[in-house]
């Protein structure tokens, strides 16, 4: 009588970095030719984590250096409390467990919710990495998501129908400090829907089925610019990372060399301790130039590789690219073309980032920025600001919105000629620049009139550089109009709302004479008038109104 595993077959599909078109991993999947042992699997929490088990051996049969993604139900671990087998078959092939992400899959209904979070937890502490599978398809409650804390959340494609849901998923993953991956990809409208919600993982068939040996290239479709905003910061390292290449520290050149040999692709190795600690680098090209000189390899070959090997250059895995480039920058020359370690916050080694990835995508941020610039002042549009603004709703967070612009300005146009107009404008916004501190942003929305989104506190210096200054245009004195809208959290919805509680507020600023500011707070009735005179509320300098928003 055949047993069920004489039959079964396993398939591997490439989970691709959206970021840098490369593969990120390999998801290894149970391929029954009879029978339906996944349904089994489902009842049985031993046959599961033998599948587990047998899952990753037949990944390391394809000597494939990938990390890996192995499938395992809810049920299986707050059954077992844990995957002692798979630990030892990851021991027993020489891979770390860091390299291997287990894929929490449905259902999770009727499972013991406290004893799979200690599974996890246990599976954690042990290196494993954690996703949570099945997101928007399945039966996995919001609640439970947050406790799990995944590292990796993976979306059924299903739900890039639903654009708001996927962006609200990436903000919770940011929060979570997880990855966004989306899973069942079939086209090109669904890896621009994936791209634009600012996923940065994806598998489907549009980039590779699954197949019995693993792909070494997938079909990425062409990355055309598409507008987003980016903070000031950088994106986040944690978009470019890619495999690493690693051994242990105890490896010899001659090992280092025939990994090398047999993957060109990689450019370098790592070579780490027991608990996965980078402890030196070894660059490609001048490992093998040492290697491949008169008598290298007699003098080397079977030497420790470490002492071919530099320092490694390591950032957090919360790192941006701009920290990266920093590391980068410290040192020699020669080393400006090595893989940077990204660690986390054990220093275990999750991947390597590589520098051209880095240049690429900064430079597409600056190119995207500044085709949003005014060409007057050089300062980024409305987008940029309402961006930002409703990235603080979405992450909580207070924040003051400002409008500003100039009194009369068509009389200055009018009176003092076009250029002292234009003149007049650059100089507001050099002087909005200089007066913003922290993560404040300024935008210059079109003619007279800039946005600028600060904190509370920040505002009495902002008035002080614009309302305090004796402002004129040819000879001519002219005065400011500002607004402000104070927003405490939960206050609006979104930066449309944030707009509609500005806009009682301009035109209160402007019924007001000389240098004004009008300050109001979303959803309370009123606002106060803090500079400007005759209007009749000025004589009380707080105006009855209809609460903002």
């Amino acid at each position: 009588m055949h047993s069920w595993t004489d039959t079964l077959r396993f398939a591997f599909q490439p989970v691709v970095n959206l970021r840098t078109g490369g593969v990120a991993a390999l998801e290894i999947l149970a391929r029954p030719e009879t029978g339906d042992v996944l349904a089994e699997a489902r009842r049985d929490p031993e046959l599961d984590s033998r599948l587990a088990v047998l899952a990753l051996r037949a990944a390391v049969r394809t000597e494939t250096m990938l990390p890996l993604h192995v499938n395992v139900f809810a049920g299986t671990l707050a059954d077992l409390g844990g995957l002692t087998p798979l630990r030892d078959a990851v021991r027993q092939a020489g891979r770390m467990p860091w390299e291997v992400t287990l894929d929490v899959v449905p259902p999770f209904t009727h499972v013991p919710q406290r004893a799979l979070l200690e599974a996890v937890a246990a599976l954690r502490g042990q290196g494993f990495r954690i996703s949570a599978d099945g997101i928007g398809d399945g039966d996995v409650p919001l609640r439970l998501l947050t406790d799990l804390a995944p590292d990796l959340v993976k979306l059924d494609a299903s739900l890039l129908a639903r654009p708001a849901a996927v962006r609200a998923m990436r903000t919770l993953c940011e929060q979570l400090g997880a990855l966004l991956s989306v899973e069942g990809v079939e086209t090109e409208l669904q890896y621009a829907a994936a791209l634009s919600a600012g996923a940065q993982l994806a598998q489907g068939a549009l980039f590779a089925p699954p197949a019995r040996i693993p792909l070494a290239d997938v079909y990425v479709p062409p990355r055309f610019p598409a507008r987003r905003t980016v903070p000031r910061s950088g994106p986040s390292v944690r978009e470019f990372v890619r495999p690493a290449a690693l051994l242990p520290v105890t490896a010899s050149a001659g090992q280092v060399r025939a990994l090398l040999t047999c993957s060109p692709d990689v450019s370098g190795v790592l070579l780490v301790d027991q608990g996965g600690i980078p402890v030196r680098s070894v660059h490609r090209s001048r490992f093998l130039l040492t290697l491949s000189g008169r008598y290298g390899h007699a003098l080397y070959a079977d030497r420790p590789a470490v002492k071919l090997g530099d320092p490694p250059r390591m950032v957090g895995v919360d790192a941006t690219a701009w920290e990266v480039l920093d590391v980068v920058a410290v040192g020699g020359r020669d080393r400006t073309s090595d893989d940077v370690a990204v660690v986390d916050r054990y220093g275990r080694c999750v991947g390597v980032v590589r520098l051209a990835d880095l240049v690429r995508a900064l430079a597409e941020t600056r190119v995207e920025e500044a085709a949003g610039l005014n060409p007057l002042t050089r300062l980024p549009g409305s987008d940029a600001i309402t961006g930002e603004v409703d990235r603080r709703i979405t992450e909580g967070r207070a924040f003051a919105l400002s409008w500003l612009d100039i009194d009369h300005f068509k009389q200055v146009n009018d009176g003092a000629g076009f250029a002292a107009g234009d003149e007049l404008i650059r100089s507001v916004g050099r002087a909005l620049q200089q007066a913003v501190t922290g993560h404040a942003r300024v935008g210059h929305i079109g003619g007279d009139d800039f946005l600028v989104l600060a904190e509370e506190k920040g505002l009495e210096s902002l008035v002080a550089a614009v309302l305090d200054t004796a402002w004129s245009a040819g000879g001519r004195p002219v005065t400011l109009s500002l607004a402000t809208v104070v927003c405490p959290p939960g206050s609006v919805i979104d930066h449309r709302q944030a707009a509609a509680c500005l806009a009682p507020l301009k035109k209160a600023a402007k019924s007001l004479s000389g240098a004004s500011w009008v300050l109001g707070r979303a959803g309370l009735p009123g606002h106060e008038i803090r500079r400007g005179s005759g209007a009749t509320p000025a004589q009380a300098g707080y105006a009855a109104a209809e609460p903002l928003g």
